[in-house]
């Protein structure tokens, strides 16, 4: 029974583990373990339950493939939105969390989350302002040569700014052209 306060049983014993993997167990004697006049066992939590109880889903969530239910309790501040939510639902469902597909796919899925964000924030009073909210104003004010000095990433610093006002320079470039497109078929 997963999440419970009982320890698994082990599906080895100590010693076929350690005859099995070097170093295996290295840490079992406390005298080894920095942690140990820390540690106290048998403590009583004061939890009146073996299992918690679980929380409502409201709203579907995404599954590991790995556990056969929900965590007892879980997050439920960000729900899943958008062809982001599609592309994290696929990524839980299709692929094991011990895939680097899973973890690429979910940072592809905060990626387009981002521009679905920026995306939706035209629509607003208030939209994106990229100028001022990527610093790009505050660079030539605030030291921009003596706060670089010394740091290990100065290689690449030269790259910054292509990085933070590249993405918005093409999204302008894309709707310039695609908004001459249409005004071509129209005319015609």
């Amino acid at each position: 029974m997963p999440y419970t306060a009982d320890k698994p049983p082990l599906p080895e014993t100590p010693e076929q583990l350690r005859a099995r993997i070097p170093g295996w167990g290295a840490d079992l004697d406390p005298a080894d373990r920095p942690s140990y006049p820390r540690e106290v066992r048998g403590l009583e939590t004061g939890a009146h339950w073996d299992l918690p109880e679980q929380q409502e889903e409201h709203r579907p969530r995404e599954r590991s493939i790995e556990h056969a239910r929900l965590t007892p309790v879980f997050g439920t501040s960000v729900p899943l939105k958008g062809l982001s939510g599609v592309v994290r639902r696929f990524a839980y469902q299709r692929f094991s969390e011990g895939r680097a597909a899973h973890w690429l796919l979910l940072i592809a899925a905060d990626r387009v989350d981002a521009v679905e964000s920026h995306l939706a924030s035209f629509a607003t009073t208030r939209p994106d302002n990229p100028v001022t909210e990527t610093g790009v104003l505050a660079e030539p004010s605030h030291h921009p040569l003596s706060s670089r000095a010394g740091r290990v990433d100065v290689r690449h610093q030269v790259l910054d700014p292509v990085v933070v006002v590249g993405p918005w320079v093409l999204a302008g470039v894309v709707i310039y052209r695609g908004v001459r497109a249409v005004v071509r078929r129209a005319r015609t």
